[in-house]
């Protein structure tokens, strides 16, 4: 998306939807900080984040020219961006596991990745907050 001013308003219904959206990916994250799975397991296949995904593609089209068209773009690279990086983490910490490091790699790497997320969820949420788009 590049840096065009967007002449389309958004309805509030779109900029709530948005607004849930963040929420479930957030309540995705808590459930793994607070619960027995991990912060990035959690986010990538709990349910609130796989609604939130589905809501985003949902929603996208009504998004489109509006300035939450950033939101919803980031939402979704969001999440598939995390389980990219997830499913590398796994590829290369698997077979170190043979030579017991592997054990570090994955914990590291999947506590990075949890931060990142968080990270990701708290600034677009904090944006949307601001009523800002995102940057590209």
């Amino acid at each position: 998306m590049d840096n065009q001013v967007m002449t389309i308003e958004a309805s509030s219904a779109l900029e709530r939807t948005t607004h849930i959206v963040y929420a479930l990916h957030a309540l995705g994250l808590a459930l793994g900080a607070f619960g027995a799975a991990t912060v990035i397991g959690s986010f990538l296949f709990g349910w609130p984040s796989i609604i939130a995904v589905i809501v985003n593609y949902i929603y996208r089209g009504e998004a489109r020219g509006t300035w939450l068209e950033s939101h919803f773009d980031w939402q979704i690279r969001t999440f598939w961006y995390a389980l990219a990086w997830a499913l590398l983490v796994g590829l290369i910490s698997l077979p170190l596991t043979l030579v017991i490091i592997g054990f570090g790699t994955w914990v590291v790497g999947l506590f990075i990745l949890g931060v990142w997320a968080i990270y990701r969820v708290a600034r677009g949420w904090l944006r949307l907050n601001a009523r800002q788009p995102m940057p590209a």
